[in-house]
């Protein structure tokens, strides 16, 4: 660049040209090289149209045509300018093309387009509230991530089509029903706008059911129950985690089983099939103010076991001992003459049955009270004690009057825990 006083200046624009005499029906020229789209080629003078040839691999420039023998061919390259560092002002516009960047960008740009081979497009801020801030059209800010920090902050949804939301390392995968599945219908705006941060509205705070909230409403076996399954929420029903909630039960508690509800007049006999051996070693049944449909005096209250599952209970007379001696057709819960008169307030208090599962005999012992036909009040305790003379384990028991039915009352049922 000898010959110019002060700055050198930018290199100019050159070209260089190749001369070829062509070979009969010859279509390759190989050329020194030129920068695609910066090339013109000449037929025996002619300037050949981009129809005519191919010229894209910075090398060779193809006829679409092969020339005649001893036709002249002239091929033209430029080379493009040479831009070193400079400060533009106003838009920068590349008509047509991309803006390629090669370069990385530095910890103290205070804005910087780069490339790195790892990171691909780098984009480095140094602002006073935020280093990288997109907007939209309406100049609103979509994303921020605030100046020198790694989080993002997004200032609408964060909408994830079709792949994962991934926590950390965990994919949090959810699909139409998994996202439906706290109140079972198409999930609302509203409802997933529960994971915004923002104040709950009243749609939000009715996620759980779809409607109105719950408030007295009574829970039901088949209400669900959201849970975090490692690390996964699922549905489950009252009735499963009432089953947990029995294996959780320590030894030697007392846990409600049943409950018989108000017996209607003129039941036969009450059915208690519960029992559970890997749960329960003992049973208590609480009795209240249960009386026969016989007036002015009734009969024994009895209690007979199965063996089966209460396909069959055992009625037989001589099975079963009151007092040591006396054979019954069932356990003594209480024995004498209950009555149902305006002055007869049935049978009341606990009647224990003791380790049912076992294949041996079976016992049971009543804390019982009573009044009789005459209105004479009575107790039944230990000494009142019945046994079953059977070396079977039982699994289910019947309550009955010896003779008549029943008329009201309620019996309930629970479980003395083995801790197992």
């Amino acid at each position: 660049m000898a010959g110019y006083i002060g700055s050198v200046p930018v290199p100019q624009a050159t070209e260089t040209r190749d001369v070829y005499t062509a070979t009969s029906n010859q279509t390759t020229f190989t050329t020194g090289g030129y920068t695609p789209n910066f090339v013109s080629v000449y037929l025996n003078g002619v300037h050949l149209a981009r129809a005519d040839y191919t010229a894209t691999n910075g090398s060779d420039v193809v006829l679409a045509v092969g020339a005649a023998a001893d036709d002249t061919v002239e091929i033209v390259s430029f080379n493009t300018f040479e831009v070193s560092a400079q400060t533009f002002t106003g838009d920068v516009t590349a008509s047509g093309g991309t803006f390629l960047p090669t370069g990385d960008t530095a910890a103290g740009d205070d804005a910087a387009v780069g490339y790195a081979a790892a990171d691909g497009l780098v984009l480095t801020g140094q602002g006073s509230t935020s280093d990288v801030t997109i907007k939209n059209d309406a100049d609103a800010t979509v994303m921020s991530i605030a100046t020198g920090t790694t989080g993002a902050t997004f200032a609408g949804d964060v909408i994830v089509p079709d792949g994962d939301l991934i926590l950390g390392s965990t994919a949090v995968t959810s699909t139409a029903a998994e996202l439906n599945i706290l109140d079972g219908v198409t999930a609302t705006t509203a409802e997933l706008n529960i994971m915004d941060g923002v104040t709950a509205t009243a749609a939000e705070i009715n996620l759980i059911d779809g409607g109105t909230a719950r408030g007295t409403t009574a829970i039901a076996d088949g209400d669900g129950v959201l849970i975090n399954d490692a690390g996964t929420m699922r549905q489950t029903n009252v009735t499963t985690l009432a089953t947990y909630m029995g294996t959780k039960i320590t030894g030697g508690s007392m846990v409600y089983v049943a409950s018989s509800g108000a017996i209607s007049d003129g039941t036969a006999a009450v059915v208690f099939t519960q029992f559970d051996a890997s749960k329960f070693d003992h049973y208590v049944f609480m009795f209240q103010h249960v009386i026969p449909v016989t007036n002015g005096g009734g009969s024994s209250f009895l209690g007979r076991l199965s063996a089966n599952g209460g396909s069959s209970y055992d009625a037989t007379n001589g099975n079963y001992h009151y007092a040591g001696t006396d054979d019954k057709t069932g356990l003594i819960v209480v024995s004498g003459t209950i009555g149902g008169d305006t002055n007869e307030y049935g049978i009341s208090g606990q009647w224990r049955l003791n380790s049912p599962h076992v294949a041996a005999y079976t016992s049971a012992c009543p804390q019982l009270q009573y009044v009789d036909a005459s209105g004479n009040s009575y107790g039944s305790g230990a000494g009142n004690s019945s046994m079953h003379l059977s070396a079977a384990a039982q699994n289910a028991v019947q309550f009955l009057f010896a003779s008549g039915n029943i008329e009201s009352g309620e019996i309930v049922m629970y479980g003395i825990a083995n801790g197992t």
